[in-house]
């Protein structure tokens, strides 16, 4: 099955040696598509704990769906992580808008190599 998805590429100037593309989509099967900021503040390991916060992808409205995610946490104790997954199912809300939960854990970094574990509910 075909399924039309419209949306728009983001390219950087050539400056950059990581040159790369980014695709922001705008509909998806003829249908509206949208994000969820997330936040948080991972576990505390090593003597210290770190900051993120993030937007996730796409994805389209008013269907079951996931959200994928990424960041790099704050910057701490000389290092950061990278934080990423997809999301739990949508969660209803009364008042018709949604979140959803996301959990996991970072990659390893630091003088002590070592991971943090995070979790937390996306905004609606």
């Amino acid at each position: 099955m075909k399924m039309p998805i419209y949306g728009f590429m983001y390219s950087s100037d050539d400056s950059d040696p990581l040159h790369a593309h980014q695709l922001f989509i705008t509909s998806w099967d003829s249908g509206p598509v949208h994000v969820h900021p997330f936040r948080g503040v991972t576990s505390f390991d090593a003597g210290h704990a770190h900051g993120y916060a993030g937007t996730t992808e796409p994805a389209p409205s008013g269907v079951p769906h996931t959200h994928r995610y990424f960041t790099f946490t704050s910057f701490d104790d000389g290092h950061h992580h990278e934080i990423s997954g997809i999301t739990g199912p949508a969660i209803s809300l009364p008042d018709g808008r949604h979140y959803h939960e996301f959990k996991g854990t970072t990659t390893v970094n630091g003088a002590t190599p070592h991971s943090h574990r995070y979790a937390g509910k996306t905004g609606s």
